[in-house]
């Protein structure tokens, strides 16, 4: 027997920490389908992205199990590989929200999961360059509630779950505050490329590729389709009154809703210039203060396996 090797890279605290309590299944799953599977416990940020980077060379698939940010680490490291193998990844969510896997149709179940990666069903999918040097799987965004996922406590993760995200946003309401952006995309629309150039005040940006984002379906933009080459870029301007507040979340949840207190709109890519130093976070992780970040959409560069018929043709 010809054994395929697979390394697997999981976050033994992701979520509730209930890796520990799947892990042998996945182990066996994996086996059973002649894999030769090699484990990686992550020890802290940025692990991860090391080991995908360092380890990749002569493994068929990597598969990791953690949330979106887990992810979003071993993406980075598979891109800075200097050998470029640009193998299919796997994906056991095991985080609080996994709002990437529900857009693929991955199960929240991890003994399932397991099995689509056994099944090795690959989906060529869009991935966003962020800055030249970093990568996003599904969203970038700035301002209102950007610091809430890295910022709430992993215990109140482990302990209320999405709830926790929503208790912390909270904590921020009476922090909102506007930022002077200069934007400037690429769309094309008929056929047709046109330049997008925009200023204004916002209280938060994201530039997207997901069909859900923190834990809720809808976005302000319909027809999402995570291998059109295209972001979803969502603006939302600084609300004056509790009633704006309100018409702002209630277009997040229904695209159909008219509101002039958001501009959305698809692009290929995005450059967004403020006039301060401001906080980004990349698929709910820390990505730094920048004045100026510059947004590519990576067309189909990451192939994930998905179930089958999520499967590219």
């Amino acid at each position: 027997m010809i054994w395929k090797k697979i390394l697997f890279i999981f976050n033994p605290v992701a979520g509730r920490s209930q890796i520990r309590n799947y892990l042998l299944d996945i182990i066996e799953t994996l086996s059973a389908a002649e894999f030769k599977v090699v484990c990686y416990p992550t020890k802290g940020r940025g692990d991860a992205r090391r080991l995908a980077r360092e380890r990749l060379d002569d493994y068929l698939y990597i598969a990791c199990a953690g949330g979106d940010g887990t992810l979003d680490e071993v993406v980075s490291g598979m891109m800075e590989n200097p050998n470029k193998p640009f193998v299919p990844i796997g994906y056991i969510p095991a985080g609080t929200t996994n709002d990437f896997a529900s857009s693929l149709g991955i199960p929240s179940d991890m003994r399932m999961a397991a099995e689509i990666i056994a099944q090795g069903k690959t989906f060529r999918c869009d991935l966003g360059l962020f800055n030249e040097t970093d990568y996003f799987t599904y969203v970038a965004a700035f301002g209102l509630f950007t610091g809430t996922s890295y910022e709430t406590p992993q215990e109140l993760k482990n302990q209320l779950g999405h709830f926790a995200y929503i208790l912390q946003g909270a904590s921020e309401l009476g922090k909102i505050r506007a930022y002077h952006m200069h934007v400037n995309a690429i769309s094309e629309k008929d056929g047709e490329e046109h330049i997008i150039n925009i200023e204004g005040e916002f209280a938060y940006g994201m530039v997207t590729n997901s069909k859900t984002v923190g834990g809720f379906p809808n976005l302000a933009v319909k027809g999402i389709d995570l291998q059109d080459g295209l972001f979803e870029v969502t603006l939302v301007r600084m609300p004056k009154n509790p009633l704006e507040l309100s018409e702002i979340f209630m277009k997040l949840g229904n695209p159909d809703f008219d509101s002039q207190m958001l501009i959305s709109f698809q692009t290929s890519e995005i450059t967004l210039k403020s006039d301060e130093i401001i906080a980004w976070t990349r698929d709910g992780e820390y990505a730094g203060a920048h004045k100026e970040v510059r947004l590519k959409n990576c067309h189909e560069k990451l192939k994930i396996l998905v179930p089958g018929d999520m499967a590219s043709p």
